[in-house]
């Protein structure tokens, strides 16, 4: 299939998002999907600098709930580029595959930000049970985080799953050097 909306080139950026593009907007093709609409790009910025830098989660906590979303939305895309994110934690990959997994594979805190994602997905929303245990294990800022993170990346995952864009170049290449798992 050909995209309507492929990666924008270098020679083709918006003027009204010029200066995204040395930032991380040029440096990934989701975004350079995403340029297509300059006035989302534009204002999806200063959300992703808090969801995916300031986040109350903390990198590995976050990297969790991302890779548990791209696996929900089917997104090989998100997935890919954050096992290349979570080995740059040294996060090791038994540990990033059992996200795919069942709960009961995976170690506690994994399994706790996991089945929080869970419910966002077959709930629309967290009990007030597992919101609790959230909040006592994380503190409520990660909570409201966590929640974000995953409307988020969700977001993302639907742009992905519509408009298809090729797997980043360097992301490609780590995996195919070492592929998840081996």
């Amino acid at each position: 299939m050909t995209s309507p909306c492929p990666p924008i080139a270098d020679a083709d950026w918006p003027e009204a998002i010029a200066s995204l593009r040395d930032g991380f907007a040029g440096r990934l093709n989701v975004y350079r999907v995403m340029a297509h609409h300059p006035a989302l790009l534009a204002a999806w910025a200063p959300l992703r600098r808090h969801v995916v830098q300031d986040t109350a989660l903390g990198a590995e906590r976050s990297e969790v709930v991302i890779l548990r979303t791209g696996h929900r939305l089917g997104s090989d895309y998100e997935w890919a580029h954050h096992v290349s994110r979570a080995r740059a934690l040294e996060m090791p990959d038994e540990r990033i595959q059992s996200l795919r997994g069942p709960l009961a594979g995976m170690a506690p805190e994994d399994a706790l930000l996991s089945e929080a994602v869970d419910a966002l997905f077959d709930d629309k929303g967290l009990g007030a049970g597992l919101e609790q245990r959230l909040a006592t294990a994380f503190g409520r800022q990660a909570v409201f985080d966590l929640l974000a993170t995953v409307g988020f990346y969700s977001t993302l995952g639907f742009l992905l799953n519509t408009y298809r864009p090729p797997l980043d170049s360097n992301v490609a290449a780590e995996l195919e050097e070492q592929p998840i798992g081996g």
